[in-house]
């Protein structure tokens, strides 16, 4: 009988149509773990989404060694999770030291900004009433940058790098040459809306032999005033000097000279105002009052004096002995025979004086009418009306300019004036 193989030896030649389970030993080596390839539930979600409520008196899981206090786990899958999820994670800056540095340079740059932006708007808006008024000159060429220095040194602003910043922003308005007018204390946007409208300070020059026509003239030309009720005023009878007597209602010869400047809202009577009391300062100077009586004259004839000196003698050197011709013609109440007072009465400033000029039938005609005029023909320099109160002595009835820098030659007697006439005429000056 033949021996029978070994189980092992068999096993291999088993017929392969019989479904032959395999041993206990080798389904357990060759077993697929419970679940592979099981599709999971769509409905059911992982446990690891939950978490466990927590006893707020006890927050502490007490199946947890280490949060109960007990000693740490020697898992070592749960110590690895508990350092990646606790105090011993990296921080996010641990191995980028340039983000702290690009985080501080970002804070600081908005530190800058809005401590700049404050800066420029207390400024340009600053708190407080307006100050003193101020007058900006600003000469051809003028730029801004030096425009602004000028606001800072003059006090309209604190700061000139603030308002070019400012400016900067808001639009150049331009600087035209001429003056203007400002408060202390003005708001950047004040500031800019004036030197968009130009100049507003305006120069009014009234000139030694200027006359109130004249005068009304140059006012008209400036921005803001009428010369025609400029003219109203100072001929009417609401304003009056105090050298003016009664019956005079013009200002002629009652108004200082030299410049003035007009700013902004003046008023004619504001200016008119000026320029009696200007004269007023001249008059008292001069000490016209006491010095008058002197000659025999009253102040106001002593102004009428001085203003036809003014007219006649026009340089410094004629001025004295002019006054003394009209001193020693009125004393033989002979007519002053002056041609300014002619052109006077005709609004004319110069110019030659005709034989039908001599016949005009007016008061102002000292051809024709002996003593001064109604009133001064222009306005007397501070030259001319000391003159009057102090004149040469001499005994001249007579004189004619005789040299092209308006020099005069003056005589006691008649021939002696035509010989000087000859001179004049010989030399193209008659």
């Amino acid at each position: 009988m033949t021996p029978e193989p070994p189980e092992d030896f068999r096993r291999p030649h088993q017929p392969t149509g019989v479904d032959h389970p395999p041993p206990e030993r080798e389904r357990d080596e060759l077993s697929i773990p419970e679940g592979f390839g099981t599709r999971p539930d769509p409905l059911t979600v992982p446990t690891s989404q939950f978490t466990a409520s927590v006893d707020p008196a006890n927050p502490f899981d007490p199946s947890d060694p280490v949060a109960a206090g007990s000693e740490a786990t020697t898992d070592p899958a749960r110590s690895g999770n508990r350092r990646h999820a606790g105090t011993d994670r990296p921080s996010l800056f641990a191995h980028h030291p340039f983000r702290i540095l690009g985080l501080l340079f970002v804070l600081f740059g908005l530190v800058v900004i809005g401590g700049g932006y404050l800066w420029l708007n207390s400024e340009a808006n600053p708190s407080g009433p307006k100050g003193a008024q101020v007058i900006v000159a600003v000469p051809k060429g003028a730029g801004l940058s030096s425009f602004a220095g000028t606001l800072q040194k003059d006090g309209v602003i604190d700061s000139s790098l603030a308002f070019r910043i400012w400016i900067s922003v808001h639009g150049d308005p331009g600087v035209f040459a001429g003056s203007y007018a400002f408060n202390k204390n003005d708001s950047f946007g004040t500031v800019k809306s004036v030197l968009a409208n130009g100049p507003n300070v305006f120069d009014l020059e009234v000139l030694p032999g200027f006359t109130v026509s004249e005068v009304a003239t140059r006012v008209g030309q400036i921005p803001g005033h009428d010369g025609t009720k400029f003219k109203a005023l100072a001929t009417g009878d609401s304003l009056h000097s105090s050298w003016q007597p009664a019956g005079v209602t013009s200002l002629d010869g009652l108004l200082g000279t030299g410049r003035y400047q007009l700013l902004p809202g003046e008023t004619n009577t504001q200016l008119l105002t000026q320029m009696i009391d200007r004269f007023d300062k001249q008059a008292n100077s001069a000490n016209l009052s006491s010095r008058a009586g002197a000659l025999g004259l009253t102040p106001y004839q002593a102004i009428t004096l001085a203003s036809i000196v003014e007219k006649e003698g026009v340089i410094q050197k004629n001025l004295g002995p002019v006054a003394r011709v009209i001193l020693n013609r009125l004393s033989k109440n002979m007519p002053l025979q002056m041609d300014s007072t002619v052109l006077y009465s005709e609004g004319r400033d110069g110019g030659p004086v005709t034989s039908k000029d001599l016949k005009l039938q007016t008061t102002y005609n000292t051809y024709l009418h002996n003593g001064f005029t109604p009133t001064p023909i222009c306005f007397p320099a501070p030259a001319a009306l000391e003159a009057a109160l102090n004149p040469p002595v001499g005994a001249w009835l007579y004189f004619v300019v005789v040299e092209s820098d308006g020099t005069e030659a003056f005589a006691d007697t008649y021939a002696q004036q035509l010989a000087n006439q000859a001179v004049a005429a010989k030399r193209g000056l008659s």
